[in-house]
């Protein structure tokens, strides 16, 4: 009897345990497949969201740089009217200036002797003195400041019509200084020569806080938030050259895109993501080309902001599965003590 109830006791054990594992198999399972499920759910909607983040901002920064472009042809086209004098030129350059706050100054670069009682040097600037709209004339042109040796002036001698220069950083004596980005159009006169070379200045220091305006706002759309699980939107955006350089971005957070890939994309006007490290930490950029110059945009999205919700997704899973668990034992067990009372 002893022998019979101790073989029942053994054959139940081995039906619990085989119970067991195949309740623990299937729950794993589930759990593995549940979990790449999320992993690539999550994944590709983090794309898309960032895709789309990326897509809004370069949109409004080409919006931004088409405007200030239509601008300062009115500005240029308004000097290529009055090239009578100095003065006339003058005049010409102030009564534009109102335009567009954003641009920091206007000026026309004339070649060596146009003006000859100028000398050989004449550059009326136009420039921004505060935040109100206030402006400044300055003849910036002079030995110190031979604007006929300037990358942009060189490039303009035998360019067809208007582009953007180099970033590059300026300082005259004067109190003028600073990283800029000029517009530039050669103007020619009546008789079809060149007279000078036209330019309006942007600073990188007022694209590196519109790129931060933009940024917050999208931070605070409640379309993009509401959507967000377990996350918050944790991203910066920059502007790179053509070489994949930044010459906007959050301060200590500059992330240059020099892989060869990458920069082909940008030139073929092709969008797309890269891996990146940006200060040590492991990120997503989210990177596509301008339209109004050859510029190119980047969203930077730091790793474990697309990881949070999937883990916490994954502690969910594994809580699951060791409740279903628990509980399974917890049936068997109660089973056998009745049937032991029985």
């Amino acid at each position: 009897m002893i022998q019979t109830n101790m073989k029942n006791n053994t054959e139940t054990g081995k039906v619990r345990k085989t119970i067991l594992f195949i309740v623990a198999s299937v729950l794993l399972l589930m759990l593995v497949v549940s979990f790449m499920i999320c992993r690539y759910t999550l994944m590709k909607e983090a794309h898309i969201c960032y895709m789309g983040i990326m897509n809004v901002a370069s949109e409004k920064i080409s919006k931004t740089v088409g405007g200030m472009e239509m601008n300062a042809m009115n500005v240029f086209d308004e000097v290529g009217k009055h090239m009578d004098s100095p003065e006339s030129v003058i005049a010409a350059l102030k009564s534009k200036t109102s335009l567009n706050p954003d641009v920091k100054g206007y000026f026309a670069a004339f070649v060596p002797n146009y003006f000859p009682q100028k000398g050989r040097w004449f550059e009326p600037y136009v420039h921004q003195t505060d935040s109100r709209g206030g402006f400044t004339v300055r003849d910036v042109g002079s030995a110190s400041h031979d604007y006929t040796k300037s990358d942009w002036y060189i490039q303009a001698l035998d360019a067809k019509g208007s582009f953007w220069s180099d970033p590059y950083f300026y300082y005259d004596g004067t109190g003028i200084s600073g990283r800029y980005c000029t517009f530039v159009k050669p103007v020619f006169d009546a008789s079809g020569r060149l007279a000078c070379v036209c330019g309006a200045d942007m600073t990188f220091e007022w694209l590196t806080n519109e790129l931060k305006r933009m940024d917050d706002a999208t931070r605070r759309s409640d379309m993009l938030s509401k959507f967000r699980m377990f996350a918050g939107l944790d991203f910066y955006t920059v502007l790179l050259d053509k070489d994949g350089n930044c010459i906007a971005y959050p301060l200590g957070r500059s992330a240059p895109l020099k892989d060869e890939e990458v920069l082909r994309n940008l030139a073929a006007k092709k969008s797309g993501s890269i891996d990146v490290t940006v200060n040590g930490v492991p990120s997503t950029a989210y990177y596509a080309p301008m339209e109004h110059i050859g510029w190119s945009v980047a969203v930077i999205v730091p790793d474990h902001v697309v990881w949070k919700p999937l883990l916490i997704v994954g502690a969910i899973l594994l809580g699951v599965a060791v409740f279903g668990l628990l509980a399974v034992w917890l049936a068997l067990r109660r089973g056998v003590n009745q049937r032991k009372e029985a």
